[in-house]
């Protein structure tokens, strides 16, 4: 608490002032926790003073308060690229990063612990956390910081950060305090952290090994991503460290409706198991489509779903060490495949839309999700999930050129629907197709464009299979061989 309060008054946090008449003073209090390593041993004790936001109006004590922070999708793809191209990949923190936002209308009354006069208050010169608008200051803080060393936001990832010279390319990637830095200019990247320390009081983390809980294991020719750490004290809080284990996160050909079983008395615990399995989701793509049926059921879980939970649990305890690999030697080269399961809630009868998308060997993007409207047709629903699939493909080739790895060539995208291949190049609009929407067919303009390639696929050879619907062992156990998900080596 000491260092907290030293580290306040050092970054001039508030002047001590006379309480206004037109302002409603916002609480504050001490949030303790534990920060450990990758290991589960203790790097330090950490003592933070949050303000208590909840009590803040809307038009009154704030008013913009959406702060950028980088996809994990773009994490995923920096770091394919790095090691494709041998470039060190280094980390940073910045040290109580929401002290760094400017900000001139909020008073707060002094911390508990703090010495002042009598009735004074704080008037808030820095943004704190807690406060509504604290993450949006740190960020605008840090990119008016940054481009005074010419670096440049990406128009498609607002945190990530890049600087191209003729000595080479230096990339920043910020989530919220925490940083990833490569590049290619070694005495660029230099330049970068000893600037950064002179505005901000940083730490250098060294190479990269543990970021935002997922554990990167890098050697020369690849690298491997997991959150096994995570995963096990996710295990340890829903007390199944002890319980058997699963095959598969599902049984197959399995059906859930809201009307399942009983209401749970309190839902707290399944809310807060299912949102932490949604971010173990970052290394994680075998379990994305059993996550997208639970979180279906968050406003009011019941029994059943809350037993599926439990056994998504159980299989990854049989699997955790699961991650992702990343291979040096791969083409940077985009191919997808996109795929949907035609009405397979049993509820609405929505479709299930499911792609995966790689970066040469690399999986870098995937998804599981719901449609929004009940398709009439399986050839509509591929057509949808198509077009889902379209939109992240274009998105990543922006994002590809932003970091100098250009796509010349077509995106090869795979389809096991001849029917839907055979719509997205026709520019007839046939009696069968004239239900779907105008936003479907933006399909076929690419195609024209010759940014995407569509090609046929067999069902069995479908890797996005695995995102649409439950499998038997087998099958699950050769979609997982083709998205690269293999056990973590030993260190």
């Amino acid at each position: 608490m000491q260092e907290e309060l030293q580290a306040l008054e050092k970054t001039h946090t508030w002047d001590l002032g006379d309480p206004p008449s037109d302002k409603t003073l916002v609480g504050c209090k001490w949030v303790y926790k534990i920060k450990t390593l990758s290991d589960g041993s203790i790097e330090r004790y950490k003592a933070r003073l949050v303000v208590k936001g909840f009590t803040q109006e809307y038009g009154i004590d704030y008013e913009e308060t959406f702060a950028l922070v980088a996809r994990i999708t773009s994490v995923r793809t920096l770091l394919a690229i790095a090691v494709n191209r041998k470039w060190r990949l280094t980390q940073m923190n910045v040290k109580n990063a929401f002290l760094n936002g400017e900000l001139e209308e909020e008073v707060m009354r002094p911390p508990p612990g703090y010495t002042c006069q009598e009735n004074k208050v704080c008037r808030l010169r820095k943004a704190l956390y807690g406060l509504k608008q604290a993450p949006r200051a740190w960020f605008s803080k840090f990119h008016k910081t940054i481009i005074k060393l010419n670096f440049s936001s990406s128009a498609h990832d607002s945190a990530l950060f890049t600087r191209k010279t003729n000595n080479g390319t230096v990339v920043l990637l910020l989530y919220v305090d925490d940083m990833i830095i490569t590049g290619d200019d070694s005495v660029g990247i230099e330049e970068l952290k000893q600037f950064l320390c002179q505005h901000f009081e940083t730490k250098d983390l060294g190479l990269l090994s543990y970021f935002l809980g997922i554990e990167v294991l890098t050697s020369s020719d690849d690298l491997f991503l997991s959150q096994a750490k995570y995963a096990s004290d996710l295990i340890s809080r829903a007390g199944l460290t002890d319980c058997k284990i699963e095959q598969t996160p599902l049984e197959p050909n399995v059906l859930f409706t809201p009307q399942d079983g009983t209401l749970l008395n309190d839902a707290t615990i399944y809310r807060q198991l299912v949102g932490s399995l949604i971010y173990l989701i970052a290394t994680r793509p075998d379990i994305s489509y059993a996550i997208h049926l639970v979180s279906q059921f968050m406003s009011a879980p019941r029994t059943t779903h809350y037993d599926v939970v439990l056994q998504i649990i159980r299989y990854i305890k049989s699997t955790l060490f699961y991650g992702l690999h990343y291979s040096a030697t791969s083409p940077l080269i985009l191919r997808a495949y996109s795929d949907a399961n035609w009405a397979g809630d049993p509820s609405d009868r929505r479709s299930t839309t499911g792609f995966c998308i790689f970066l040469g060997d690399s999986l870098i993007s995937w998804r599981s999700k719901k449609q929004t409207l009940t398709a009439r047709s399986s050839t509509e629903a591929e057509y949808r999930a198509l077009a889902d699939t379209t939109s992240e493909i274009l998105w990543l080739r922006w994002l590809l050129a932003d970091l100098e790895t250009f796509q010349p060539s077509p995106t090869d995208l795979y389809c096991d629907n001849r029917s839907v291949i055979q719509i997205a190049h026709n520019d007839v609009f046939h009696e069968r197709t004239k239900h779907i929407e105008i936003d479907c067919h933006f399909i076929r303009q690419h195609l024209l464009r010759g940014e995407l390639h569509l090609i046929s696929i067999g069902t069995l050879d479908q890797p996005a299979d695995l995102f649409t619907k439950p499998h038997f062992p087998g099958r699950f156990r050769t979609l997982l061989s083709k998205l690269k998900l293999f056990t973590a080596p030993p260190n």
